[in-house]
């Protein structure tokens, strides 16, 4: 081996210690860059020659520059870091549902109901004043807002997530696409697989891609030979090799709302999204908010309803010289319990009570409903046949459907009472609320507008306050129709299961979250950048640099010496 072979050795460890501190530097500066993964060089000892019967090395090799990960480690973490997203996104929701709720504080539905029932109980106490009945009407439209608010804000608040379904659809494609150029450029640096060197920073940059999808949908991958990386989402393929499929929003109805999905774009094929943004985006929307929405809607159907129930067979001060039905039937030759209405009325009878206020006198009439299901039913014509049949009273049907009734006399008022049918609450005749579910709930404009109809009285119009005392005492009466369940009891269920829903979702979301950090902390321990480790690195090379300057300037004086002989 002669003094310039030593050279070219010495040459090739120069050049090693060169890019082993160029791969440091690398690391060092991307100690804090998301999913960088910590670079190695790969050095190997040259081929040997041959001197005489002596075997000689001929230095150092660079075989190539690796980067340092566990492909099976990456994709746990993935997996975890969709879940986590997905549980921490259903938390905040129900954190701002139990906001909307405000049951901690002064201002909540709760304390409405109270204050409702309250100025119900006033009017036991001043039966002749029509400004006690006018507060109660009040603080009736203060519930009936409340609700209204409760379920607006509730809806706004789906609209937005349902939103961000879409939103995040253009984030997919945007990061599948990605993909699949990286893919085609990794394929191309790595030799399609021939190469000992990892195209390190595409490769990071792809990595850094597949996080983003998993922060947004869960998929699955997988590493070919070639260099590149397969994208799955369930049974369906998102990228292969170079080739990256695209999504699509698609649109349904889903109470009241035009909610986005996502699917396959092209065969429209849904796409199995468990964990991740879009996935809590999508059960935050459907089954936290939708399921408190069915709740609430439930909740404010009963209140009308049953509240109704026991109102419209009362009087108030004064009675009617005419009242129209709030509901219409979809048929007036149809069966009342087959009309379509929203509440359905049953087999009974109610009176209908034509008063003269000036002679107090009143005569009673009972109007019959057969709705047993056996020969001919009750329709609203047959209704209005019957009510006709009473002197005093005229009946109609207007062009919209809805029951209209009139005193024939303007001297005389109309009035109801012992509805065992629910017909009059079903209709919306007599009643203090208006709508069925928590976005129609409201005030009956007539009691709105006449405060003196505040059905208080069992017995005549003015004569006592003993259905006031019912409507006081309402919010703590079991229903028969809840399985005898208070409405106040009903309520309680509503927050209560806000208030679970938000501990588990918070406990899940605390779960994934660790487990995310776990995994983590052990890709860190692979992946990682330490400086202290760079930091003694670098020193090694530093010196491997300078042992192998000063064996060329050794080598050179040797030169220089037989030279000169």
């Amino acid at each position: 081996m002669s003094l310039f072979s030593s050279i070219q050795v010495a040459s090739g460890a120069l050049q090693a210690a060169q890019i082993g501190l160029q791969v440091v530097g690398q690391n060092i500066a991307n100690a804090n860059s998301p999913n960088y993964a910590r670079e190695e060089v790969q050095f190997a000892p040259g081929p040997t020659q041959q001197l005489g019967s002596v075997l000689l090395g001929t230095g150092v090799e660079v075989q190539g520059v690796t980067r340092q990960v566990d492909q099976f480690l990456q994709q746990r973490l993935n997996s975890a870091t969709s879940d986590s997203t997905s549980t921490q996104l259903t938390q905040q929701t129900y954190t701002q549902l139990e906001s909307l709720l405000n049951e901690l504080g002064t201002n909540g539905l709760s304390s409405s109901l109270d204050d409702f029932f309250s100025s119900i109980s006033d009017v036991l106490n001043q039966p002749e004043s029509d400004s006690v009945r006018n507060l109660a009407v009040l603080k009736g439209q203060t519930v009936t807002q409340d609700i209204n608010q409760l379920a607006s804000q509730t809806n706004q608040l789906r609209s937005d997530l349902n939103d961000q379904v879409a939103q995040d659809a253009g984030s997919i494609n945007s990061l599948l696409s990605q993909i699949g150029k990286l893919n085609i450029q990794i394929e191309s640096a790595e030799g399609g697989g021939t190469s000992q060197s990892d195209a390190v920073g595409l490769a990071d940059q792809r990595d850094n891609a597949l996080s983003q999808l998993s922060q947004l949908m869960n998929v699955t991958t997988q590493s070919q030979s070639d260099g590149t990386v397969s994208v799955f989402s369930g049974g369906q393929f998102l990228v292969l090799e170079g080739t990256a499929r695209s999504v699509a929003v698609s649109q349904s109805t889903n109470r009241g709302l035009t909610t986005n999905s996502l699917v396959l774009a092209g065969n429209n094929a849904p796409l199995q999204i468990t964990s991740g943004e879009v996935a809590g985006l999508i059960n935050s929307r459907d089954t936290v908010l939708g399921g408190f929405l069915d709740q609430l809607n439930h909740f404010a159907g009963t209140l009308a309803f049953e509240f109704n129930k026991i109102y419209s067979s009362g009087q108030g001060l004064q009675g009617y010289s005419s009242v129209t039905s709030t509901l219409a039937v979809d048929d007036v030759n149809a069966p009342l319990d087959a009309a379509g209405l929203n509440f359905t009325p049953g087999n009974g009878q109610f009176d209908i009570q034509v008063y003269d206020p000036s002679t107090q006198l009143t005569q009673t009439s009972t109007i019959r409903l057969d709705l047993n299901g056996l020969g001919s039913d009750t329709s609203l014509t047959d209704l209005v046949n019957q009510l006709n049949a009473v002197s005093g009273v005229k009946a109609t049907i207007t062009p919209d459907r809805r029951l209209s009734i009139q005193s024939s006399s303007p001297d005389e008022q109309i009035a109801f009472a012992n509805d065992t049918s629910g017909i009059l609450a079903s209709l919306g005749i007599n009643t203090f609320f208006t709508g069925s579910d928590a976005n129609s709930l409201s005030v009956n404009q007539e009691v709105i507008d006449n405060p003196s109809t505040f059905a208080a009285s069992a017995g005549g119009v003015g004569a006592d306050t003993n259905v006031a005392v019912q409507l006081a005492g309402f919010n703590d009466l079991p229903l028969p129709s809840q399985s005898g369940a208070t409405l106040s009891q009903m309520y309680d269920r509503v927050a209560s299961d806000v208030s679970q829903g938000s501990a588990v979702a918070q406990n899940l979301a605390d779960s994934a979250q660790t487990f995310q950090q776990s995994l983590n902390t052990q890709n860190l321990a692979i992946s990682g950048v330490s400086i202290d480790d760079e930091t003694v690195k670098m020193m090694e090379y530093q010196r491997a640099y300078q042992a192998s300057a000063e064996y060329i300037s050794t080598i050179n004086s040797l030169l220089q010496t037989l030279v000169n002989l």
